[in-house]
């Protein structure tokens, strides 16, 4: 692992950890670069569910939010601008007055910028580039600026009025791709229906106003922000919500249909791998002659991925720059030398 930009400052003597009490990383980044921080004072707040594992897994303690004051903050700056203002803020409100807080990006997720923001609303106590970005870092004041207390609103709505939140995808109207699949998808659905990578809830919402035959639906969302908002959104009582990794999860019964409009990307850079490993985690946990619904951008090559794990598979519609494709009857994962795989045992 390369040394981050906080282990840089510390062993250049720039900055200083209390000695002292707890230190919070929001975002916390997995792995983790613990080589200067004190493990045992360490809470790594983080409430993306893959990292959120990886980190446990790790051994570090784990939190969706702070608990208590903190003496320090470590915030990992996100991509979005305004998840980014909020998570300052929100590190700012869980760390005692006079603490320490530490703010770090990179160049290309507008650290720079956010830095510019904070000159005129705290003092700093220092900066400093290092791999293509930078961190810097302040004393708490109290009491917390009017302007960021504004910050931590994270609340947003979206064209139609849906709750939504700073930061999460398609946080300003529904996703196109989910527009397009919801009105293709069959009024026989089946009884019971997964919806993988469910974001705010739009399309969980949309099968269920429209089908009182499905019995139940389990929404699966990995960012916990998104999965909250679907709360708020969907309030049939058929609705289960997890918070979870959709390419591990499996519900407690194998479903009739799932329905997905899988990410294709975690960084800049697409990475069709990862609606890949959405299509293999349907295949996994379907009935045996349940069905998927995928919605992807019609340059996504996830045909021949479908091909390897269903029996049957049909582009139902290509319009807008995106594709519909269907694929019934699952086949069970195939080894290296072509022999079948046994499935993972289910969970709720």
């Amino acid at each position: 692992m390369k040394p981050s930009r906080w282990t840089h400052a510390l062993e250049a003597g720039a900055l200083e950890l209390p000695e002292d009490g707890p230190i919070g990383v929001f975002n916390a980044p997995a792995p983790l670069d613990t080589a200067r921080l004190p493990a045992d004072a360490l809470v790594c707040i983080q409430r993306f569910r893959p990292t959120h594992d990886a980190l446990a897994a790790a051994g570090l303690r784990t939190a969706t939010a702070a608990e208590g004051l903190l003496e320090a903050a470590i915030v990992v700056v996100p991509r979005a601008r305004e998840a980014a203002r909020a998570l300052v803020a929100e590190a700012m409100a869980a760390t005692r007055p006079g603490g320490l807080v530490i703010v770090d990006g990179a160049k290309t997720d507008g650290i720079e910028a956010l830095e510019r923001e904070l000159r005129g609303l705290v003092t700093l106590g220092g900066s400093m580039a290092k791999a293509h970005g930078r961190i810097f870092w302040f004393q708490n004041p109290a009491p917390m600026p009017e302007a960021l207390i504004a910050w931590r609103d994270r609340e947003r709505r979206a064209a139609d009025g849906s709750v939504t939140a700073a930061g999460i995808f398609s946080a300003d109207a529904p996703d196109r791709g989910s527009v397009l699949l919801a009105a293709a998808l069959p009024e026989k659905l089946g009884r019971r229906v997964v919806d993988l990578g469910a974001g705010w809830g739009y399309l969980a919402r949309e099968i269920l106003a429209a089908r009182p035959r499905v019995e139940a639906l389990d929404l699966v969302e990995a960012d916990l922000d998104a999965l909250d908002a679907a709360r708020r959104n969907v309030t049939d009582a058929r609705a289960r919500f997890h918070w979870a990794d959709a390419t591990t999860f499996r519900p407690d019964q194998a479903p009739d249909a799932v329905v997905m409009n899988p990410p294709f990307h975690e960084s800049r850079r697409a990475d069709p791998s990862l609606g890949k490993a959405f299509i293999a985690a349907a295949a996994d946990m379907l009935a045996p002659s349940g069905s998927l619904w995928l919605v992807a951008n019609r340059h996504l090559p996830y045909e021949a991925t479908l091909s390897s794990r269903f029996q049957r598979v049909n582009e139902v519609l290509a319009r807008d720059g995106f594709k519909i494709l269907h694929a019934t009857r699952p086949k069970a994962a195939t080894s290296a030398r072509g022999r079948p795989l046994k499935r993972r045992k289910r969970h709720a």
